[in-house]
């Protein structure tokens, strides 16, 4: 049975996306490289005539619910809860060493 994929396309695609492997790399890669496209074959053999192509295997319902209006948050009761707070807003750390 000949290979789905030999070590010279998986070199040549791994050149494309700039990558370097090792000889031992390029082996292993090659190997599960081609038991992917294996399983592939076997899934494009499959004769789904009539099948209905779907997104998901069961039926989905929307679950949320309806947006209710409630009774809102004092802002000073929850900033009191934060563990800093600065002119009645949440204090978070600098990132990306920004300046302020």
């Amino acid at each position: 049975m000949t290979e789905p994929i030999s070590e010279e396309e998986v070199a040549h695609v791994a050149h494309l996306a700039r990558l370097r492997l090792s000889d031992q790399e390029l082996e292993i890669f090659t190997r599960q490289l081609g038991a992917v496209l294996e399983h592939a074959k076997d899934v494009e053999a499959l004769q789904l005539d009539g099948i209905e192509p779907m997104s998901h295997p069961f039926p989905l319902e929307n679950v949320t619910r309806e947006d209710e209006v409630g009774e809102m948050l004092e802002r000073e009761k929850v900033l009191d809860q934060a563990p800093a707070a600065e002119d009645g807003r949440f204090q978070v750390p600098q990132i990306l060493g920004e300046q302020p």
